[in-house]
């Protein structure tokens, strides 16, 4: 083992070089990063900024060494952590992904914590101390047995973070690590980075569309250019005086220069979908909420918000027709034709041309090798041909930007081009009803505008959206009406919007 040769001493950051660095994942003829020249001084605080496929996060995957080998891509130029290649600097390096759920490892909260310092090969009584002090850091009071499976999203976020501090990083990497929390949830990650920081030497890289979350907490500001290179560097003000209208006609969520949003005719349709009395469960022993009275028309938007954990996302599969109703009824009389009410007794053939649906994590969806095979797989579901197939196909690829990597493996994308396909995946079939789970998480400012314009395309069309967000801006773009979800048993009755 060189776990004691790759372990730093606690309390020394790391430093970051780069010099004319790139990555080119397998089978692509772009490069995702180009050319890159970067120090980072110990112990700073840097936000990594950049369109959404600028190749931030496969810079920070590359400084955690878990980018890949030479059959996974090619490398050019030199990436050095501490001085060293990353990949011989994995005891010095901790990373933190956007989805809470990935990051659970074991059943229980000390195990979890634990599991990266036995991984080290740290002395038991050293690992149990720095798990205890790991969650005391972030902030998460709960007894060392409690089950992970009970935790909320923010605190499983808050999960990962403790146990990637308990091995000591020299150097934190936080790649969008609140993008699908509630605003609870942001805060509560956010703050728990903010303590630690205060505790220790640490060199942090956090990445983040929606800067005003971290903007106070960082003394530098890194914008990655898609055509390569550094677009600009600097402290946090100055860049934001300086370059604040360029940062935000690159696709940079900048304070006080929000993307335009699409105008709404918010006609009155007919009833597409209604929930009557339902009640929702994950399993039969634990029933989420109880006598919901709902509906959705053609041409409207539901929102369902909420905490992380209330059940949203439950209740949009309920609707889609991917999950029972533990009682009561969704009815679908709208979108049926000569079927029956109750969507969940539909084919799948019968549910694609008439309920699209859009996961919350974009992989579960992906079936394909390329990124144009994934869309092609609904064309082939209803029967296209080769000429409507492509003149569906197309216009998508090129509106959501992603006409560039038509061939690519939809597994290498970016997670805000992984969640712009799987909404082109349902777009394909074009459905009356469209469910769609966090549909805006990890855009930028431009694919976020290009996204809810084809929505409000839809909607003045006559189809109907339901989407569970925690995302305000898509809530005052599109919704007509909002069902806000509280802690189980506590939903509050939905709302119309005023426009």
């Amino acid at each position: 083992m060189i776990v004691e040769e790759l372990a730093m001493p606690d309390g020394h950051a790391a430093s970051v070089d780069a010099r004319g660095w790139g990555w080119r994942h397998a089978g692509r003829s772009a490069w995702a990063v180009s050319g890159l020249d970067l120090h980072i001084e110990p112990g700073e605080r840097v936000m990594l900024l950049g369109a959404s496929g600028a190749g931030k996060s496969t810079l920070v995957h590359a400084l955690a060494g878990v980018l890949g080998g030479d059959d996974e891509g090619d490398d050019a130029g030199e990436l050095l952590v501490n001085g060293r290649a990353p990949t011989r600097a994995r005891g010095q390096v901790g990373l933190v992904l956007q989805d809470p759920d990935s990051q659970v490892v074991l059943a229980r909260v000390g195990d979890d914590v634990a599991f990266g310092c036995e991984n080290l090969g740290l002395p038991r009584d050293e690992i149990w101390r720095r798990v205890s002090d790991a969650l005391d850091a972030v902030g998460l009071d709960l007894p060392l047995q409690h089950p992970t499976s009970q935790l909320s999203g923010g605190q499983k976020q808050r999960l990962a973070l403790a146990g990637v501090l308990a091995m000591r990083p020299g150097l934190l990497l936080l790649d969008e690590p609140t993008a699908n929390l509630d605003p609870d949830g942001v805060a509560e990650v956010r703050d728990a980075v903010a303590r630690v920081l205060a505790r220790r030497d640490t060199t942090l890289v956090v990445i983040e569309h929606r800067v005003d979350v971290w903007w106070k907490l960082v003394d530098r500001v890194v914008v990655l250019s898609p055509e390569g290179g550094v677009l600009a560097d600097g402290p946090p003000d100055e860049v934001l005086a300086r370059e604040g209208g360029a940062l935000a006609a690159s696709g940079v969520w900048v304070p006080g220069h929000p993307p335009a949003r699409p105008s709404r005719e918010h006609r009155d349709g007919p009833q597409l979908v209604r929930a009557d009395g339902l009640s929702i469960a994950r399993t039969a022993r634990t029933v989420l909420h109880s006598e919901l009275d709902f509906s959705v028309a053609a041409g409207a938007c539901l929102a369902i918000t909420g905490p992380n954990g209330a059940g949203k996302s439950t209740l949009g599969l309920t609707m889609a027709g991917l999950l029972a109703a533990f009682a009561g009824r969704v009815e679908a009389s709208g979108l049926a034709g000569a079927l029956g009410a109750d969507p969940f007794r539909w084919r799948s053939r019968e549910l694609v041309t008439r309920i699209g649906s859009v996961f919350q994590d974009p992989e579960h969806q992906f079936i394909s090798g390329t990124v144009r095979g994934e869309l092609e797989v609904g064309a082939r579901a209803i029967g296209l041909g080769a000429t409507e197939t492509a003149l569906r196909v197309d216009p998508l690829l090129e509106r959501l930007r992603l006409g560039h990597l038509a061939g690519a493996n939809p597994f290498t994308l970016s997670g805000g081009e992984k969640r712009r396909l799987s909404v082109a995946t349902v777009l394909v079939t074009r459905p009356r009803l469209l469910v769609l789970d966090e549909p805006t998480f990890g855009q930028d400012s431009r694919t976020w505008r290009e996204l809810v314009a084809l929505l409000a395309e839809l909607l003045d069309e006559g189809s109907g959206v339901v989407a569970v967000t925690h995302d305000g801006e898509f809530v005052d773009a599109l919704a007509d009406a909002e069902l806000r979800m509280g802690p189980a048993g506590h939903t509050i009755e939905p709302r119309s919007l005023t426009r």
